[in-house]
């Protein structure tokens, strides 16, 4: 185990570049994908070069996501995520720089943010909104029904997850903003007049707070309840406006910065590497390749939506007769009120 975290290491130090692939910009963000956005803000914390590319083809795939170095891949959905991969493979950890800190506390004010902040921002994100916002960050580049196909989905997955049903849709709500409220003032004791949430230096809970917090306030809408509930906190939102000036904002110009550039491309599979270098850069006769490979992607991209319409399909056609109804009853049930 030992042996495999010095060459995952290792191969991290020999990369020239690495790349970050994540899902597409949009709302002033350079990734609009809650999940994507704290690997970027904690890639920039640890002052890591890196480029961004943009996979559109998989909107609801789970291992975005991901860092490519090498021959390496840290995946989102294998070993706790890619902030946790480069943490255990002793590759960039930030909280290694705090030995003074409480480690109960940094785990304590993690779990907060990735349970109470992280349901409250899927309630509002898929179950209190017109589905306008997650259409434009992931299914903006499919056909509508395709898109709406998907969207029902993960809105019926994210009532699961959140134990939400008819009969408790209003109760589970005041509880979820509860929580929500508690974690924001819980968080706002914790920085008081910190630049930082620990000392004044950042950890992997700044980069996860700080990805939540500005999505809540520049993607979300006035309306939002979550939105309202985080504004009450002028620490708080001091502290995200002042770090997406330093983190995403101030010297746009990656090569003096190191701070990473977008590639506008997309993939639908993890990219194969050039086999005679490290860094993620075109061969000389790309532009033949390129155009090959794209059209491969888009096949396997389609092949994809395919298959997810099948399977939707399939299950609605297992889900009908009496449960038909009451899955009816249910989708009709406006969360907002």
């Amino acid at each position: 185990m030992a042996s495999a975290a010095a060459a995952a290491a290792a191969e991290w130090e020999e990369a020239e570049r690495k790349v970050l692939v994540a899902r597409k910009a949009a709302f002033g963000l350079p990734t609009a994908c809650p999940t994507c956005l704290p690997v970027l803000l904690y890639l920039r914390m640890c002052n890591v070069p890196f480029d961004i590319h943009v996979d559109s083809s998989f909107p609801d795939a789970d291992h975005i996501p991901y860092v490519e170095f090498g021959e390496c891949v840290a995946f989102n959905n294998e070993k706790g995520g890619v902030i946790e991969y480069l943490k255990e493979e002793k590759i960039v950890d930030l909280n290694s720089k705090h030995p003074s800190v409480s480690y109960s506390d940094v785990l304590s004010t993690k779990a907060m943010v990735m349970t109470w902040l992280s349901d409250a921002l899927q309630y509002e994100l898929w179950l209190a909104s017109d589905g306008s916002i997650p259409h434009d960050i992931y299914f903006s580049d499919l056909s509508w029904p395709i898109g709406k196909i998907l969207y029902w989905k993960k809105t019926r997955e994210v009532k699961q997850q959140l134990g939400i049903t008819k009969l408790n849709a209003a109760e589970k709500e005041e509880e979820i903003y509860q929580k929500a409220n508690a974690a924001y003032d819980a968080l706002s004791t914790r920085l008081g007049d910190q630049i930082f949430l620990f000392d004044n230096s950042p950890t992997d809970v700044d980069a996860l707070f700080l990805g939540h917090a500005l999505f809540v306030l520049n993607v979300l809408p006035d309306t939002s309840v979550l939105r309202s509930c985080l504004q009450k906190y002028d620490n708080l939102v001091n502290f995200t406006k002042h770090l997406k000036v330093q983190l995403l904002e101030a010297d746009s110009d990656s090569s003096a910065t190191g701070l990473g550039s977008t590639d506008p491309s997309s993939s639908s599979t993890p990219r194969k590497r050039a086999s005679s270098g490290r860094s993620y850069k075109p061969k000389p006769r790309a532009k033949k390749e390129r155009t090959e490979e794209e059209k491969k992607f888009r096949r396997k991209a389609k092949y994809f939506l395919a298959t997810q319409l099948v399977a939707v399909l399939l299950f609605l056609s297992l889900m009908g007769g009496a449960d038909s109804s009451e899955l009816d009853d249910e989708d009709g049930v406006d969360y907002e009120d």
